[in-house]
C-alpha cells in the first residue's frame, strides 16, 4: 500500500517469516508473532494501531459527534420495559439518562398500566429492584450471563463476565435481602437452571462450565448453601465436537441438558422435584440427526416434543412419553415441508407454538393440544422480524411476541392462541421518527449458479435510482443463522443521509431452510462470497448505487465474508468494515490446541486431516490470498479478550493488506484493549462505537450531511 508522506503513517509489523506445513504444502507467515500475547511488542503494536486509527479519523471527529448525538437524542433514555407476567409478579427492566446498563425490577401482578417510564427504579408501589447492573459494573467491561430466577422466585441466580471472555462468576441473591446469599462460582459460562426448593431444603443450581479450549462441556449441580468446592459434575462431555448447554423447562417440571455438535445433537432430563437424580438420556445420538425437546405436563409425566430433522431434511415436530422417550416411540405432530424449516417448538398448557420459516421469512404457528387445529400469527408488514418473546408462565393462552420490521421499531405484542388476536404492549419510542420518510422493499439477485438471492432493503423515500445513491451492503451467510430485517435506531443516522440499507440473505445462513445453509459450508463456502457479491451487482444494475458509493458490511463469520469479498471483488465497494474478522480461517482451524477449532470441523472442514478441504479453504482465506491490488478502504476491529476470533487474526490482515496491496487507501485496525467478541459493554460505548463506524462509512460513500429533516 502506498501511503501520502504528509499523512499520518500506519505502523509496520516487522516480518518474522514462520514456515507452516501441511499435507507438503508450506506456506509463510510474516506475522504469525503476532498471536504472543505475552511479548510486549505485540501490545505495543495493538496500541500503535488504534492511535494510528484515532489520528486518520480524527477528521471525522465532528461527524461521529452528530451522529452519536443523533442515536442518544432518538433513543428515550430514561426509559421502562413491557413488563413480562410470571405467576404473582411481572418483570421489566429500567433504563436511566447516563447510566450505562439496566435496572432489573419487578412489581406484584394487578398493577394498572405499563411502568412509569421516568420513576425512579423501586419508587411505584410494590416495586423491588432485583439488580441495578451499574452498582455491579464498576469500571471497565461488564457483562451479565446468566439471569434465573428460582422456582418460589425467592432468589435470582446471575452471573457476570468482568474481562470480555465470556467466563462467569456465578452469584445467588436473595430477593427480599437484596443480597447475594451464595457464590461467587467462579468459571460459568452460560445456561443455569434450579431444581428443588429452598423450602424442602434441596434447591440446587445446574451450571455449565468450559474446559482449557472454551468450550461448554460439563454441567455442575451446587447444592444452595454449601461450599462451592463440594459441587458435582452430572455430566460431561468428551467428544470434542460438541458444546453443552442446560435449561429448566417453561412446565417447571424438568432440567434438559442438550449436548450437540453443528450437524447431531442428544439431551438428557433430570426431574426438578428429585434434583440429585442422574440425568435420563431421550434417545441416543445418531450422526447427522438433530433434535431439541420440551415438555408438557400430563400423567406419567407428560410427554416431551421435539423439533428434530430425523428423516426431515427441514425438520418436524415430534412427540414421545416422557416415561419412554427413545425414538421408537415418536409419533409425528407438526410434518415436514420442503417450502418451510422448523426451528423450535415451545409447550404451552393447552398449545404448542412453533417456530418456523418460510420464504426467507420467520413465522408463527400455533397447534392446538385439544383438536390438532393449527394456524399462523398474520403479521402487518410484507419483510419483517418476528419472534416469540419472553413468556415464563406454562398455563397461560396470552404469549408475548416480539415483532419488528426495516420500518418499524421493536414492538411487543400479546398474542391471543385461542382468539388469534393481536394487543399492542409496547412500541420501541424513537424520537423525531416518521416510518413515512422511508420505504422497504424485498428483491432477489441471481448468483452465478443461477441461485436467487433475497436482499432486503430500506431505503429513504426519494432515493434516486440513477446509482448515484449511497448504499451499504450487509452480510453474514454461516452456521445456519438468519439475518433477519430488523429495525435500528443507529440506522436513521444512514438513512437520514440518503444512505441506502440492504442485507444479503446470502447461503450459509437459515433464510431459506436447511439446504441453503448446507449450500453455503464445507466445500460449497464460496457460494457465500459469491453470493454477496451478487448482491451487489445485482444492485448496481438496479440503479441502487455504483461500486464508488457502496460500502460492505460484516462481523465475526462475516468478516471472513468481507475479507473474501476484498479479495474476490476489490473494485465492488468504496469501503469496507470489517468487525471482528474471522480472517486466518485456515491457519486456526488447523490448530486443535486453540479455542473452538474441533467444534469447527462440522461446518468449514477439517484441513488437518483432509488435503482436499485444505486445499479449497486454502483457495478462499482472506489473509492467504491477499493480492497486490487496489483495496477500497477498511476499518477493521478486534477484541483482545475475544475467545471466539483471537485478535491476531485481524492485526495480521491489516499487516499483509498495507504490505502488499497497491492503493493509497487506508487499512485501519481499532482493538479492544479490555473487550471480547460484542466490543464495549455499555449502552453509551456501544453507540459510540457504532457512531465511529457509520462515520467512516459515510465519510468514504459521500454521505457526510443530513439530507432528510428530522
Amino acid at each position: 500500500m502506498t501511503t501520502d508522506p504528509a499523512l499520518p503513517q500506519p505502523p509496520v509489523a516487522p516480518r518474522r517469516p514462520t514456515t507452516l506445513t501441511h499435507h507438503g504444502d508450506d506456506r509463510t507467515d510474516d506475522w504469525f508473532w503476532l498471536r504472543d500475547r505475552d511479548d510486549p511488542a505485540v501490545i505495543a503494536h495493538l496500541e500503535a494501531e488504534n492511535a494510528f486509527t484515532k489520528s486518520v479519523l480524527a477528521d471525522q471527529a465532528p461527524l461521529r459527534s452528530a451522529i452519536f448525538e443523533e442515536i442518544r437524542g432518538r433513543v428515550r433514555e430514561t426509559d421502562a420495559s413491557a413488563p413480562v407476567r410470571f405467576g404473582p409478579w411481572e418483570y421489566f427492566t429500567r433504563t436511566r439518562e447516563g447510566l450505562q446498563y439496566p435496572v432489573h425490577c419487578r412489581r406484584p401482578l394487578g398493577a394498572t398500566g405499563l411502568p412509569d417510564p421516568d420513576a425512579e427504579p423501586g419508587s411505584e408501589p410494590g416495586e423491588v429492584v432485583l439488580l441495578d447492573e451499574n452498582v455491579e459494573a464498576g469500571d471497565g467491561y461488564f457483562g451479565v450471563g446468566a439471569f434465573d430466577l428460582d422456582p418460589d422466585q425467592e432468589l435470582l441466580a446471575w452471573s457476570s463476565d468482568r474481562t470480555g471472555a465470556e467466563r462467569y462468576d456465578l452469584h445467588v441473591r436473595d430477593l427480599a435481602s437484596g443480597t447475594d446469599v451464595d457464590g461467587p462460582i467462579p468459571g460459568t459460562y452460560y445456561g443455569t437452571a434450579w431444581a428443588g426448593s429452598r423450602a424442602t431444603g434441596d434447591a440446587c443450581l445446574f451450571s455449565v462450565r468450559t474446559d482449557e479450549a472454551e468450550r461448554p462441556f460439563q454441567v455442575w449441580r451446587h447444592r444452595l448453601g454449601t461450599d462451592p468446592a463440594l459441587d458435582e459434575c452430572v455430566f460431561e462431555e468428551p467428544d470434542e465436537r460438541f458444546f453443552v448447554g442446560v435449561e429448566r423447562t417453561r412446565s417447571g417440571d424438568l432440567v434438559v441438558i442438550t449436548s450437540g455438535s453443528k450437524i447431531t445433537s442428544e439431551a438428557w432430563t433430570i426431574p426438578t422435584a428429585t434434583p440429585m437424580s442422574a440425568p435420563v438420556l431421550v434417545s441416543a445420538r445418531r450422526e447427522g440427526v438433530e433434535y431439541h425437546v420440551d415438555h408438557h405436563r400430563g400423567p406419567d409425566g407428560g410427554s416431551l416434543y421435539l423439533v428434530t430433522n430425523d428423516d426431515a431434511v427441514n425438520f418436524r415436530v415430534m412427540v414421545t412419553p416422557t416415561a419412554s422417550p427413545d425414538r421408537s416411540h415418536w409419533s409425528e405432530v407438526v410434518a415436514h415441508r420442503d417450502d418451510a424449516r422448523v426451528e423450535a417448538v415451545d409447550c404451552f398448557a393447552g398449545h404448542l407454538v412453533v417456530s418456523e420459516r418460510s420464504d426467507g421469512l420467520e413465522q408463527i404457528r400455533v397447534v392446538d393440544l385439544a383438536d390438532g387445529g393449527q394456524h399462523v400469527v398474520a403479521l402487518p408488514d410484507a419483510v419483517y422480524t418476528v419472534g416469540l418473546g419472553s413468556t415464563p408462565e406454562y398455563d397461560t393462552t396470552v404469549v408475548r411476541i416480539g415483532y419488528a420490521s426495516l420500518v418499524t421499531p421493536s414492538t411487543a405484542f400479546d398474542y391471543d392462541l385461542v382468539d388469534r388476536r393481536l394487543t399492542l404492549v409496547k412500541r420501541q419510542p424513537v424520537a423525531g421518527y416518521d416510518p413515512e420518510r422511508f420505504t422497504t422493499h424485498r428483491e432477489w439477485a441471481t448468483a452465478d449458479d443461477g441461485t436467487r438471492i433475497p436482499i432486503s432493503i430500506v431505503a429513504p423515500r426519494d432515493a434516486p435510482r440513477d446509482g448515484t445513491a449511497p448504499l451499504l451492503l450487509y452480510g453474514y451467510g454461516s452456521y445456519e443463522i438468519s439475518m433477519d430485517p430488523g429495525f435500528s435506531v443507529a440506522r436513521l443516522s444512514l438513512l437520514e443521509r440518503g444512505v441506502v440499507y440492504a442485507i444479503a440473505h446470502i447461503r450459509g445462513g437459515g433464510e431459506l431452510g436447511r439446504a441453503w445453509y448446507d449450500d453455503g459450508k464445507l466445500l460449497h463456502k464460496r457460494n457465500t462470497f459469491t453470493d454477496f457479491v451478487a448482491c451487489a451487482r445485482h444492485l448496481v444494475d438496479g440503479g441502487w448505487s455504483s461500486p464508488g458509493r457502496m460500502a460492505a458490511r460484516g462481523g465475526s463469520a462475516g468478516g471472513l465474508l468481507m475479507g473474501a469479498v476484498v479479495n474476490l471483488a476489490p473494485a465492488a465497494f468504496a469501503a469496507v468494515v470489517a468487525e471482528v474478522p474471522f480472517v486466518d480461517c485456515l491457519t486456526t482451524i488447523l490448530d486443535p490446541s486453540l479455542p473452538l477449532t474441533v467444534t469447527e470441523w462440522e461446518e468449514w472442514g477439517n484441513p488437518l486431516a483432509d488435503s482436499g478441504v485444505y486445499d479449497y479453504m486454502k483457495s478462499y482465506s482472506p489473509y492467504d490470498n491477499v493480492a497486490p491490488v487496489d483495496h477500497p478502504a477498511i476499518l477493521v476491529t478486534a477484541g483482545l479478550n475475544d475467545p471466539r476470533v483471537q485478535y491476531w487474526e485481524p492485526a495480521k490482515w491489516v499487516a499483509k493488506l498495507r504490505a502488499v496491496g497497491t492503493g493509497d487507501r487506508p487499512v485501519l485496525l481499532r482493538t479492544e484493549m479490555g473487550a471480547g467478541h460484542s466490543g464495549p459493554s455499555g449502552r453509551y460505548d456501544a453507540w459510540r462505537d457504532e457512531a465511529l463506524v457509520l462515520a467512516f462509512v459515510c465519510d468514504r460513500v459521500g454521505a457526510a450531511g443530513r439530507i432528510v429533516p428530522g
